[in-house]
């Protein structure tokens, strides 16, 4: 009697080419609407999180007596402990579930949000935020490879933008509700609600999202082989301009917001939390500015969008060198669409442009993305302490203008290409 023939071991490559050949998440579909839907929750717990302290920065100076410099650390060590925490997750997502990922990177970063209201200690506080930022780096640099694996091309500046415009709710959402619980209740409890609500948020974004089915986890995966990736990444023609657009962008952004509270906390404005927190509802501004941008780049090409996205930004800096609270207030709505505008275009960029280890491009653009709120927006505080708030608006503008030289390089490139 014949031995029957062994059974045949899965093949890895034939594996990843089976989920390259499964179907995208066509626009319009339920599935697509799904994905969609549970990243926009994902963005908005990861800015909300995030972000909730930046409208508390007073509060801390004066709870802990230190200076604006110093309390800005409560944003800074969290987005430096983000971008560290990317950098990783952009080698971990290669070879894990990402939708595993991104759901403990949320329950975690929500529950230390909640810890960090009950600390009474300044430099626990530190800690703490630092954790929690290490803790969301799971979610936007997987989120971003998710989409861009996932979603068909024809579809993927409106996902992406709408991932974009989450996070824009969470900032405005985080800035706002804190704002008003702090004059309401004090900062504990508004860090506190900020923590619950991303509990909230992190429940509807697991049972929202589908599956991966174009993504196979690569097991065994060496260091030389990301090494490789890494060096392929660097040497590409066009990503480290979108690099560092993405270190300009938020640095500027982060920058500004940081700081604008301190201003108009002063003479001649003298606005309360609550006050300043209904200004920071020009965030919303974002989820217009993040789907529309998609739509235009995929009409106009990314690159004019971009240097738009970069010059609207500009402006707003110029504006808010006013004295008068309403053309303030513009600045600032100017300088947010902007921002939403160029982040949207620069991040579904890179996802477009890395040929391989797609979560690993995505996590180098976030690193360097945070690595610019964590420096420049510490740094920040020096130039109010210094110059007041021209040397704020100065500083962010010289950025800007590094910025637009990258995206018109970028623009050329894309029409060179076209051609």
């Amino acid at each position: 009697m014949n031995a029957s023939p062994a059974p045949q071991r899965p093949n890895s490559e034939g594996g990843a080419n089976r989920a390259a050949d499964a179907p995208y998440l066509e626009r319009g579909s339920r599935a697509y609407w799904r994905a969609s839907l549970a990243l926009l929750f994902a963005g908005y717990a990861t800015f909300s999180l995030l972000y909730c302290v930046q409208p508390l920065l007073p509060e801390f100076t004066k709870a802990f007596s230190v200076s604006p410099a110093v309390s800005a650390l409560t944003v800074s060590v969290s987005t430096a402990a983000l971008a560290i925490a990317i950098f990783i997750a952009g080698f971990v997502s290669e070879s894990w579930s990402r939708h595993r990922l991104m759901t403990l990177s949320l329950l975690a970063s929500s529950v230390l949000t909640v810890v960090a209201a009950m600390l009474p200690d300044w430099h626990a506080l530190l800690v703490v935020r630092a954790l929690e930022g290490f803790a969301l780096g799971g979610v936007p640099a997987v989120a971003m490879a998710y989409l861009a694996e996932e979603v068909h091309p024809e579809g993927l500046g409106l996902a992406m933008g709408l991932y974009v415009g989450g996070t824009a709710i969470g900032g405005m959402a985080g800035r706002v509700i804190s704002g008003v619980l702090a004059d309401l209740f004090g900062w504990r409890v508004a860090i506190g609600g900020i923590g619950l609500l991303g509990l909230l948020a992190t429940f509807a974004f697991r049972s929202l999202l589908p599956p991966s089915r174009r993504f196979k986890p690569r097991r065994g995966v060496g260091f030389a082989q990301h090494r490789r990736s890494l060096a392929g990444h660097l040497r590409h023609p066009g990503l480290p301009f979108l690099f560092l657009i993405g270190f300009v962008l938020m640095g500027s952004f982060v920058t500004l917001y940081n700081y604008v509270g301190y201003r108009l906390l002063g003479a001649p404005f003298r606005l309360n939390q609550t006050q300043i927190g209904a200004i920071f509802t020009v965030y919303l501004t974002g989820v217009v500015a993040s789907p529309w941008s998609g739509k235009m780049a995929d009409v106009f090409g990314r690159g004019r969008v971009l240097m738009t996205g970069i010059a609207l930004m500009m402006l707003g800096v110029a504006l808010t060198l006013s004295q008068s609270l309403w053309v303030i207030v513009a600045g600032i709505a100017c300088l947010t669409f902007g921002f939403f505008a160029g982040h949207s275009v620069a991040s579904g960029w890179v996802g477009r442009l890395a040929a391989h280890a797609k979560g690993q491009a995505a996590a180098l653009y976030l690193l360097a993305y945070y690595l610019g709120s964590s420096l420049i927006g510490s740094y920040g505080g020096h130039f109010w302490t210094a110059f007041g708030w021209s040397g704020v608006a100065g500083l962010i503008g010289a950025l800007l203008l590094v910025g637009l030289a990258g995206a018109a390089w970028l623009n050329r490139c894309e029409r060179i290409k076209a051609a």
